[in-house]
């Protein structure tokens, strides 16, 4: 693997588009999630960009795998939170989807 910064992935470039995009749309949840699932989102989602950070800046193959692994549990965590969501009507299907995509 050559080494490239992590601000090259691409990955790490959506990642942190939609790190914003998921601030800007739990900033409309109510007031009693601040500490709950509002946060739970935002950290699993902020985790994807710092995973991928982390692991290509160590510079060994077998440790960016293993952040590459990490960073895709913290997308179907926050796949799940978005799920959940939906369920208690804080997003409708037309805020949720593209976050999903």
């Amino acid at each position: 693997m050559a080494f490239q910064s992590f601000r090259g992935l691409v990955a790490w470039q959506k990642s942190m588009e939609l790190s914003v995009v998921v601030y800007t749309v739990t900033a409309g949840f109510p007031n009693t999630e601040q500490f709950g699932l509002m946060s739970q989102m935002r950290r699993a989602v902020v985790s994807v960009p710092s995973n991928l950070a982390e692991g290509q800046e160590r510079g060994k193959h077998d440790d960016f795998r293993r952040f590459v692994y990490m960073a895709r549990g913290s997308l179907h965590e926050f796949e799940t939170q978005i799920g959940l969501s939906e369920r208690l009507e804080f997003l409708n299907k037309e805020e949720a989807n593209p976050l999903i995509e």
